[in-house]
């Protein structure tokens, strides 16, 4: 029997979690649960998985797009929007970069503070 398992949160590091955090606060709007030196929670105010920020003394950047010899993404956040240009402009106001590289034209993809790729996406069903 498979026990039971709940997606939590999923957990970025940056070399500053407080500052990270801050970020995705103002992107999402999302309230911060607990702040603690080098580690910071947050939660949509709904309930669901959340965010949590991790401060790694080693943190490296990864390339985006992905480049040999580079520091490689982990993962990488989908965020759904209603618009695109409005929640891109929002996103760039709140610290986000966007990316050089845009492989679709129905995503557009931002860099955070910290150099982690997000995607802002719409659906097109």
């Amino acid at each position: 029997m498979t026990p039971r398992m709940t997606l939590s949160a999923a957990v970025l590091n940056a070399p500053d979690a407080r500052e990270l955090a801050a970020f995705y606060q103002r992107l999402l709007g999302w309230p911060i649960d607990s702040d603690e030196p080098g580690w910071v929670t947050m939660h949509p105010p709904g309930g669901g998985t959340g965010l949590s920020f991790q401060t790694e003394k080693l943190y490296e950047r990864p390339a985006w797009p992905a480049e040999p010899g580079e520091q490689q993404m982990m993962l990488h956040l989908d965020i759904e929007v209603d618009d695109l240009d409005t929640a891109g402009a929002h996103a760039v106001e709140a610290g986000a970069t966007l990316a050089d590289h845009q492989p679709q034209d129905d995503v557009r993809v931002y860099l955070d503070p910290a150099g982690h790729p997000f995607c802002l996406w719409i659906r097109t069903d």
